[in-house]
This record gives structure tokens, C-alpha cells and sequence, in this order.
């Protein structure tokens, strides 16, 4: 039976593999790096694109694996913010229609990405009281 963790897992997978290994071909690191170097991370923005890129494969396999769910989410999660900070929240919210390459989709991954370290919610209550 495929529950829904699984559909979200894999969903989430072939959104990080998609968005991750044309761009180790095609030259979109080398772009994704300079790009990078021009927001102020000197010369690492080449080392640091190709981390992300490999992260988010890491967290794809450890996704449809269902091992380490926490942990790669919790990366993934950190990357996601960093996007917003550094990219998305200056272009506003819509990915498309109302605008072009907003927060919305890292939005909706990162909770996506919750739900799925979680499955049994996230509880606010304190422990024993």
C-alpha cells in the first residue's frame, strides 16, 4: 500500500533529483556558483553549488530509502531558507502568474519536507504538563 508519507517522499524526490542533476551538466553550476560569488560568499560559490546539488540528491535517496528522514529534511530545510533570504523573498511571493521566482515554492517544500519528519505532528504543548 502506497501511504501518503511514500506520495509526499516521492514527490519531494523527484523534485530534488529534477531540480539538482541537469544542473551538474548542463553548466547551471558554474552559473548557480558565480551567482553566488556575487552575493558576497567570495570564491565559494562553485564548492558551495555543487554541495547543494549533491545534498539535495543525498536527501532524495535518503527520502525514498525512508532512513535518515530528519536529518536530510533538516538540510534540505536550511538550503530551502537560504533560498528565500538570498533569492526569493526580494522577487515577492508567486513563482509564476503574479510574479516570477517568489517564496511560494520553497514555501510549500518546506512545510511538505515537515510533514514528513513528522507524521505524527509537531506537538507545542511542554512534556508533562
Amino acid at each position: 500500500m502506497l501511504n501518503n508519507t511514500f506520495l509526499l517522499r516521492f514527490a519531494v524526490s523527484v523534485i530534488l533529483l529534477v531540480h539538482s542533476i541537469p544542473g551538474m551538466f548542463n553548466g547551471g553550476i558554474i552559473g548557480f556558483g558565480a551567482y553566488l560569488n556575487k552575493s558576497g560568499l567570495a570564491h565559494l560559490g562553485v564548492l558551495l553549488a555543487w554541495l547543494i546539488k549533491l545534498s539535495h540528491i543525498g536527501a532524495a535517496i535518503c527520502l525514498l530509502a525512508n532512513k535518515w528522514i530528519r536529518i536530510a529534511g533538516g538540510i534540505t530545510i536550511f538550503i530551502l531558507i537560504m533560498g528565500i533570504v538570498m533569492v526569493h523573498f526580494k522577487e515577492g511571493w508567486y513563482v509564476v502568474g503574479g510574479g516570477r521566482n517568489g517564496v511560494e515554492f520553497n514555501f510549500l517544500l518546506i512545510f511538505v519536507l515537515l510533514a514528513i519528519m513528522f507524521p505524527q505532528g509537531i506537538s507545542l504543548r511542554k512534556k508533562g504538563g
